[in-house]
């Protein structure tokens, strides 16, 4: 059962192939007959499908009258064979008379020219074969009838001038004749034509079926019943436009083509023929636009008089509309031009308060603007529609003219007015207020509709030869709302400059807090605006005041401190007091603020630059401690503030460390705006040296500990530097100890493993692992799957392990210590910190752990795809067979006859 359904998808294969190899070649022609006028052009097609061979296939056309008594075919015309052609034919076809057009590799038309009578018959077309096995169709055969033509077309006699001069707007109605006496039975498809260039388009046309067909141009015409076709007695066709316009000029054409229902119901064209009936000019309407008056000028409050007057040569019917127009500029469209008033065709106006348009005459339009403003001035246009009714009861627009502007110049009454800038209150220090008024004298001319804005600017004093540069401060809006500059607006929100308007006539200016940067000229500018008819304002004119100068003398402000060491002899586990002492001058009212720093050694990781920000107090004696991290003396620094210009530092139980200079960094701060303070200078005190071992008057036993102290050595130790990727490394980092004998218990040590990813030791260390005195350990993030540990195995002696390495691994590795000596007051003492020379780690790459699984998944891979191109050539040996051809293939070689077979 199992085989049986395996072996279905190829018998169904088979079966296929087997049926479409049954079906065999296929020649085809159109089904006939094929009805057709002499002395028309003839066109049969033939086309040949599911064939074998090349793919461009040769086709044979060949002949037979159906009156001959043989009915003998007679060979036409060949696609391959030049001989073919039999001798009836022969002048025909050298005279390109008949001639054979292929339009693909497997389809041609036998195209006749120039029918005749004697061409009526049965036409056969013939493809040699190409195929392997002969089977399906090789010819087909269609019957061509060829009917006398009996199509008149022809003018209607009804006028005899071919040109027709109209008006725009007039109707006009062109008739042609066309009938047919043919034998077949046959519809006529007529068609109203236009040219107006190069190209005939379609108007309208009465189909074959008895549809009516307007073209594309028309359809609207047609819908509105603009455009007809009427089909008359005696076959006369009637185009009616009941109103012409200009785009209807040109030439007309009637075209009228003969069709026939063929064998498959399908309609054919059988013939076609075309009479010029009538050139139409068509006049447009004349129409004339104007405006009486030419420049006008009007004083602002008074009214604008316009007259639009149009004229016409059109008689008859119509109505006009008017619309006036308003723009600023000349070279406006009409479409961004502001429409002010218009009448319709039946003289309704439209409605406005301040404007009025009243119909004077039949050709006469008055426009009137009573009580205009500057914003008035420009350029007023009239523009005329003339509008005639059609036969439907809508109306068409005949005619449209614009005239041309008229400029309108409202003079406005301007205000007149001065301007004085007094500065009411001026610094004399920095930090001082400073006020300014800019107050408006003898005004004149203004009117409850003039309205007064200012703006105030500062401008930066400069030498005579630079180029003055003005910044604006601040302005005021016609409706007073008030825009800040870039360079006040943050101050503005803060409250350190206010603008105010105490009185109708004055503007304020103030800085509550005058700085340096506000040193310079300042002066204002008073606007005035006029209130338009829609309440806008537009402004009119701006005047500036004289710039009024804020200057002060101002001298640069000193600042010195002075570190003083109270305690010049100490030691270690002492307490380290030094005092700060600082004086200014031309400084007004100041404060300080002082930070103590400290520069040690390089070789500190805690202060990469050797600088430390121990302690700071601020101007508002707010102590905070910077950078001192020692968790064990967390209070033994100490910064206070002795009096209002002295500073004391304290620091106790000093250690080894501590060793380096001390400074006072203080900052000096005055009084600025709204309370908080400005920094004004900084200064830096004198060092003030710590150095443990020029302590002086030692006692005979420090002296002896000082001399012979402890001194640490430390080494890197590993019994395999060399190895592969996965394995284990192990580092040993020994610290020696050389000098005075100290106990174990007395000894913690501070251990850090680092590695330099190089052999020259030219990048930044990495950090590894690290383990305090205290046995607390501290790894760093890895990216890889390597792993470290970090123990103590003897309490000298500190073990790294690198667990599973990588090539990350690679490079030198080296250990970091610091040692810590309890002193015999139970203190514990940091010492230097001792770095150790680096050991070079290598991590090699095992090629056949490498390459096993890779060469494993090939050879894998290979034995499955051996296996499965056996399995498929057996299938294709057990259920495959060869096509076996039954006939030699033979490339232009035409069929024999069935009594030769």
């Amino acid at each position: 059962m199992g085989h049986r359904g395996e072996d279905a998808p190829l018998l169904l294969l088979l079966l296929l192939s087997l049926f479409a190899s049954c079906h065999g070649r296929i020649v085809k022609v159109p089904a006939g007959p094929l009805v057709r006028v002499e002395s028309t052009e003839v066109v049969i097609p033939c086309n040949v499908s599911q064939y074998e061979g090349p793919s461009e296939q040769n086709f044979d056309w060949e002949f037979s009258r159906i009156s001959a008594p043989d009915s003998r075919f007679v060979q036409v015309v060949s696609t391959w064979d030049p001989w073919f052609t039999s001798q009836e034919y022969k002048d025909r076809v050298d005279g390109k008379e008949i001639t054979l057009r292929r339009n693909s590799n497997n389809s041609v038309e036998l195209v006749i020219g120039n029918i005749r009578p004697t061409d009526q018959g049965m036409y056969r077309c013939t493809t040699p074969s190409t195929d392997s096995v002969v089977q399906g169709n090789y010819n087909a055969v269609v019957e061509v009838k060829v009917i006398a033509d009996g199509l008149t077309v022809g003018r209607s006699t009804a006028r005899s001038t071919s040109t027709w001069n109209l008006s725009e707007g007039d109707a006009f109605q062109l008739r042609c004749s066309a009938s047919t006496n043919s034998s077949e039975h046959t519809h006529l498809h007529v068609s109203w034509e236009f040219r107006n260039g190069f190209a005939w388009q379609e108007i309208l046309s009465l189909t074959h079926e008895g549809k009516f067909q307007p073209g594309s141009e028309y359809n609207e015409r047609y819908i509105s019943g603009d455009v007809r076709l009427d089909a008359m007695a005696n076959d006369i066709y009637r185009l009616s436009v009941s109103q012409a316009l200009p785009t209807d000029e040109g030439a007309y054409r009637c075209r009228v083509s003969e069709w026939v229902k063929g064998a498959d119901a399908s309609w054919q064209k059988i013939q076609e023929k075309a009479v010029d009936i009538a050139n139409v000019v068509v006049q447009p309407t004349a129409l004339g636009v104007f405006i009486t008056r030419s420049n006008v000028s009007v004083t602002e409050g008074d009214s604008l008089d316009l007259t639009c007057n149009f004229t016409t040569d059109r008689s008859g019917i119509f109505q006009a509309e008017v619309r006036w127009y308003f723009s600023e500029s000349p070279d406006s469209t009409m479409a961004e031009a502001q429409v002010l008033l218009s009448a319709d065709r039946d003289s309704v106006v439209s409605d406005s308060t301040l404007i009025s348009l009243s119909h004077v005459d039949r050709s006469s339009y008055h426009l009137l603007v009573r009580d205009v403003s500057t914003e008035d001035s420009g350029y007023y246009y009239c523009q005329a529609t003339l509008w005639v009714p059609q036969h439907n009861g809508s109306w068409h627009k005949v005619a449209e003219r614009t005239s041309v502007p008229v400029t309108v110049e409202v003079l406005a009454l301007e205000p007149t007015y001065h301007v004085f800038l007094n500065a009411t209150k001026t610094p004399k220090y920095a930090e001082d207020p400073t006020e300014l008024e800019c107050r408006i004298t003898e005004a004149q001319n203004t009117e409850t509709n003039v309205r007064f804005t200012v703006s105030w600017y500062y401008r930066l004093p400069m030498r005579s030869d630079e180029v003055v540069k003005d910044e604006l401060l601040a302005t005021m809006d016609a409706d007073w709302t008030l825009v800040v500059g870039d360079r006040s607006k943050q101050r503005a929100q803060n409250g350190e400059i206010i603008f105010s308007k105490p009185t109708v006539d004055t503007f304020r200016l103030r800085i509550q807090w005058t700085s340096e940067a506000d040193r310079g000229d300042y002066y204002c500018v008073i606007s005035s605006w006029s209130r338009q008819r829609n309440n806008s304002w537009i402004k009119i004119k701006d005047v500036a005041s004289v710039p009024v100068s804020i200057l002060w003398s101002t001298q640069d402000y000193m600042l010195t401190v002075e570190a003083v060491k109270l305690k010049p002899f100490f030691m270690a586990g002492h307490t380290f007091e030094m005092t700060c002492k600082v004086s200014s001058q031309n400084i007004k009212t100041p404060r300080y603020s002082v930070l103590i720093t400290a520069e040690k050694h390089l070789n500190d990781r805690s202060t990469p630059n050797g600088t430390t920000r121990i302690i700071s107090l601020n101007q508002d004696s707010v102590v905070r401690r910077e950078d001192w991290t020692d968790q064990e003396r967390v209070d033994g620094v100490v910064l206070e503030k002795v009096q209002e210009n002295e500073f004391r530092y304290r620091m106790y139980q000093t250690q080894i460390s501590d060793a380096g200079l001390y400074r006072c960094v203080v900052t000096a701060w005055s009084p600025g705006g709204g309370g908080m303070w400005r920094e004004a200078v900084n200064g830096l005190s004198n060092p003030i040296q710590i150095d443990f071992q020029t302590s002086a008057y030692p006692s005979a036993k420090q002296n002896e500990e000082l001399l012979s102290g402890p001194v640490f050595n430390v080494s890197v130790e590993s019994h395999r530097t060399t190895v592969y990727r996965g394995e284990l490394v192990k580092l040993d980092c020994i610290i020696s100890i050389a000098g005075t004998v100290i106990s174990p218990d007395d000894m913690s040590f501070d251990v850090s493993w680092f590695a330099m990813h190089s052999i020259a030791m030219d990048r930044d260390p990495v950090f590894l692992a690290s383990l305090d005195r205290k046995g607390i350990v501290t790894q760093a993030k890895r990216n890889g799957s390597s792993d470290v540990s970090l123990e103590r195995i003897s309490p000298m002696e500190f073990r790294l392990r690198i667990h599973g390495c990588e090539d990350q691994d690679f490079g030198n590795h080296y250990c970091l210590v610091t040692p810590w000596v309890r002193s015999t007051a139970g203190i514990w003492q940091q010492e230097m910190e001792v770095k150790s020379k680096p050991i070079l780690v290598t991590v090699k790459m095992d090629v056949l752990n490498a390459f096993k699984f890779p060469l494993l998944i090939g050879i894998g891979l290979s034995t499955i795809i051996g296996l499965l191109s056996c399995l498929i050539g057996y299938c294709s040996s057990r259920w495959c067979c060869k096509k076996e051809v039954q006939e030699t293939r033979r490339e232009r070689r035409r069929l024999m006859s069935m009594e030769m077979d």
